[in-house]
């Protein structure tokens, strides 16, 4: 019965601890922007490990319209899933955000950035290990540059 009881307990701790979806939909969960609404918003760009993770906290914030996963720091030639995980491409597995900034500040995506995660972990985050799961900023102007600073 011991045995049982801690094999069950490390599934269900390892299961608690990915960020995979699980498909599942829950009644508080945000409808998808229309396109117009995610042209009209402004764009945050981070890195902070697994992308799905960070869509998922970003998604979460009130004035956030969405969070799409995707790649920066690379070259644009080799962003491509399976290359990235090689570690050899130079992007990160990172999000767009799409947010209403008379509803959240950049500012206060910057506090969810640094609240989500552990920036002085380099390369990983969690059980994700490598230079594609480094913690970044990208900027868009000097007034981000500062306020991330």
């Amino acid at each position: 019965m011991q045995k049982f009881l801690i094999i069950a307990l490390s599934l269900f701790i390892f299961s608690q601890s990915s960020c995979q979806s699980t498909g599942s939909t829950t009644s508080h969960e945000k409808t998808r922007a229309s396109q117009a609404e995610l042209d009209a918003s402004a764009k945050a760009y981070f890195a902070s490990g697994c992308f799905w993770c960070v869509e998922a906290v970003f998604e979460s914030v009130k004035g956030v319209k969405e969070a799409v996963s995707g790649y920066s720091g690379g070259d644009a030639s080799t962003a491509h899933y399976n290359q990235i995980g090689s570690g050899l491409t130079g992007h990160a597995e990172s999000v767009e955000v799409y947010y209403d900034p008379e509803v959240v500040s950049y500012e206060t995506l910057l506090k969810v950035f640094f609240g989500s995660h552990d920036p002085t972990t380099l390369n990983r985050q969690g059980p994700d290990r490598g230079t594609q799961y480094r913690s970044a900023i990208f900027y868009q102007n000097e007034k981000e540059k500062s306020a991330a600073e």
